[in-house]
C-alpha cells in the first residue's frame, strides 16, 4: 500500500488561491480596536476599507456605519468639512436602507460637529430630529442624552448638564455598553469639577479611568487623566497633577490629536505656574497658544492667553500682561457672538474680575514709592465709579471707567522722582514735564488694544472744558465724559489727600473750590453728578 503524499499547490506550480477579501463588518471591528488603542491612522485605513468593501458588497448598513466612524476621526482632528460630507453620506445612505438607527446615529454625528463649529441651533436641531428617528435605540439615546449634557455645561447650565449625563449614564449600563459608562462618567467629573466638588470629580474621573483601561480605550483615558490634571492642581497635589499630564500629553502626541495636546500644554503651563517655574511655564503656554492658533481652536486659545497673562502678572510684566487678558477677552467675545452661551458670559464675567485685579495692582504699585499718593488711584476709580452711575452710565461704559481711573496716572513712572516729590511749587520746566504724564501712559498702553475704550481717560483726565487743560487742549464736548468722570473725581481725591507741599484740605474746603472752578474745568452734568453721589456722600 503506497502512502498518500499532498503538496501545495505552490510546489505543483499552480498559483495559490486568493485570499478571502475582508468583510465590512471585520474591517469596522479592525478599526474600532485601532480606534480605542489610539492607533489613529491605522483606524482610519481601516474604516477607509470599510467604506470600499461595502461599497463592493452594496452593503448599506456596513457603509452607512463606516462613513459615519470615519466621520469620527476627521471630526477629533478637526477636519470638520470633510466629516460632515461623510456623516451626511451616512445619512443618506441609511435612510435610503430603510435603517432608523443608523440615520439617528448620522444625525448625532452632524450634530457634534455643528457642535465644534459652535452652530448651537442646527447642533439641537440635529439632536431633536436623532432622538425621533431612533427612538427604540437605548444605546442611540444614550448618546444623544451625553450630547445634551455636553452642550448644557458648556451654557453653564450645569444642573441641567449633570442630569442628562446621570440619563445617559444609566442608558448606556441598560446597553451594557462599558466604554459609553466610561465617557459618561468621565463627563461627570467635568461637571462636578466645574462646581469644584473635587472628592466627587475625583471619583467620577477614577472609576471612568478604570473603565477605560478594561476596554483599551486610549483617547479616553488621556481625556480623563488630562481632566483630573485639574482637580490635582485644586488640591495642590502638584506631583499626581504632573504625571497626570504628562501621560495624557504622549497619548495625545500618539493618536495627533492637536486640540488635546494644546490643552494638555495649556495645562502644563498653569502647572509650572503654581510651583513658581515662569520659564517653564511660559513656553508650554507658547506651544498651547501656537497649536491652537495652528488649529482654529478659539476656546483653547483664549484661555491660554488667560493663563499667560496671569503668569506675566505675577511676574510684574504688566504691559504684557493686559495684552494678552485683553486678548483673551476678545476671543472669549468672539466665542459669544457666535454661541449665546451663559458659559462664555461667566468666563468673560471672571475674565473682567482678573483685568481689575491686575490694573488695580498696576496702579497701586506706582504709588508705591510715594506715602502721600498712596491708595490715590484706587480711590479716583471708587468716586469715578459713584460718579458715573449718578450720570447714568453702566456696563462696560462702567468697566471702562474702572480701569481708566486705575491706570489714569501710569505715565507718572516716566516723571523723574524728584519732581514726582518735591516738596515746593514746581519750576515752569518741572511742570512742563509733569503735564507729559498722560502721554507717557498712553505711549506704556500703546501696544495693549483694551477691550473698552480706556485710553481717552488716560490721555485727557486732566483737560478742562474752557480748553486750558492739558495735553491737547481740548474744549467742552471734545473731551471724552469719561475722563471728565476720572478728572473730577482726581481733582477731589487730590485736594483731600496729604501732598508733599500741603496738608488735606477738609470735604467742605475742597468742595468750595471745586465750585468755583466748576464752570472752568467740569461740564455741568458730570459736576451735578458728583456733588449728588461723592460730594453728598463724603
Amino acid at each position: 500500500m503506497t502512502d498518500l503524499v499532498t503538496t501545495s499547490a505552490a510546489a505543483r506550480g499552480e498559483p495559490a488561491p486568493r485570499a478571502a477579501p475582508a468583510s465590512p463588518a471585520s474591517l469596522l471591528a479592525e478599526g474600532c480596536e485601532h480606534e480605542r488603542r489610539g492607533r489613529v491612522p491605522e483606524a482610519q485605513r481601516a474604516f477607509e476599507r470599510a467604506v470600499s468593501a461595502a461599497e463592493a458588497c452594496r452593503d448599506d448598513r456596513a457603509l452607512a456605519e463606516a462613513l459615519r466612524r470615519l466621520a469620527i476621526v476627521h471630526r477629533r482632528r478637526h477636519e470638520l468639512d470633510a466629516a460632515l460630507r461623510l456623516c451626511r453620506r451616512s445619512h443618506a445612505v441609511a435612510r435610503a436602507a430603510g435603517d432608523a438607527v443608523l440615520e439617528a446615529e448620522a444625525l448625532n454625528g452632524i450634530a457634534m460637529i455643528h457642535f465644534v463649529r459652535g452652530e448651537w441651533d442646527d447642533a439641537r436641531a440635529q439632536l431633536r430630529r436623532a432622538l425621533a428617528t431612533g427612538a427604540e435605540s437605548e444605546a442611540l439615546r444614550a448618546r444623544v442624552e451625553q450630547n445634551l449634557g455636553i452642550m448644557a455645561n458648556a451654557e453653564g447650565d450645569l444642573g441641567a448638564a449633570l442630569r442628562h449625563y446621570e440619563r445617559s449614564l444609566a442608558s448606556f449600563r441598560v446597553s451594557d455598553d462599558r466604554r459609553g459608562c466610561a465617557i459618561a462618567l468621565h463627563n461627570i467629573g467635568m461637571n462636578r469639577a466645574d462646581r469644584a466638588l473635587w472628592k466627587e470629580a475625583d471619583d467620577a474621573f477614577r472609576a471612568s479611568l478604570e473603565l477605560a483601561e478594561e476596554i483599551g480605550d486610549v483617547a479616553l483615558r488621556g481625556q480623563a487623566l488630562l481632566n483630573r490634571t485639574e482637580v490635582y492642581v485644586a488640591r495642590q497635589d502638584f506631583e499626581a497633577a504632573r504625571g497626570s499630564v504628562e501621560e495624557a500629553l504622549r497619548i495625545f502626541d500618539g493618536l495627533d490629536a492637536r486640540e488635546l495636546k494644546a490643552n494638555a500644554y495649556k495645562w502644563l503651563g498653569v502647572l509650572y505656574r503654581e510651583t513658581g517655574r515662569s520659564a517653564l511655564a511660559e513656553a508650554r503656554f507658547r506651544t498651547a497658544l501656537d497649536l491652537s492658533v495652528e488649529i482654529g481652536s478659539t476656546l483653547v486659545q483664549a484661555e491660554t492667553s488667560r493663563e499667560l497673562g496671569l503668569l506675566y502678572g505675577q511676574l510684574g510684566r504688566n504691559q504684557e500682561t493686559l495684552k494678552l487678558l485683553s486678548s483673551s477677552h476678545r476671543l472669549f467675545g468672539r466665542l459669544n457672538a457666535r454661541r449665546d452661551l451663559v458659559d462664555v458670559a461667566g468666563k468673560i464675567g471672571h475674565l473682567e474680575g482678573i483685568y481689575l485685579e491686575i490694573v488695580r495692582e498696576w496702579g497701586a504699585s506706582i504709588e508705591s514709592s510715594d506715602s502721600y499718593t498712596f491708595g490715590h488711584s484706587g480711590r479716583v476709580a471708587r468716586y469715578s465709579e459713584a460718579v458715573a452711575r449718578a450720570v447714568g452710565l453702566g456696563g462696560q461704559d462702567l468697566t471702562a471707567i474702572r480701569v481708566g481711573a486705575h491706570l489714569h496716572d501710569l505715565g507718572k513712572i516716566k516723571v523723574p522722582h524728584e519732581i514726582l516729590n518735591k516738596a515746593g511749587t514746581l519750576t515752569d520746566d518741572e511742570f512742563d514735564v509733569m503735564k507729559r504724564h498722560p502721554v507717557f501712559g498712553i505711549e506704556l498702553l500703546a501696544a495693549v488694544e483694551f477691550p473698552w475704550d480706556v485710553k481717552p481717560i488716560v490721555r485727557s483726565h486732566h483737560e478742562k472744558v474752557s480748553g486750558r487743560g492739558y495735553p491737547d487742549g481740548l474744549r467742552g464736548d471734545e473731551i471724552p465724559v469719561a475722563a471728565q468722570i476720572a478728572c473730577v473725581a482726581d481733582v477731589y481725591d487730590a485736594l483731600t489727600s496729604t501732598r508733599s507741599y500741603r496738608p488735606a484740605l477738609a470735604h467742605d474746603a475742597a468742595l468750595a473750590i471745586m465750585q468755583r472752578e466748576r464752570d472752568e474745568s467740569w461740564r455741568p452734568d458730570v459736576f451735578e453728578a458728583f456733588m449728588g453721589s461723592v460730594g453728598a456722600a463724603a
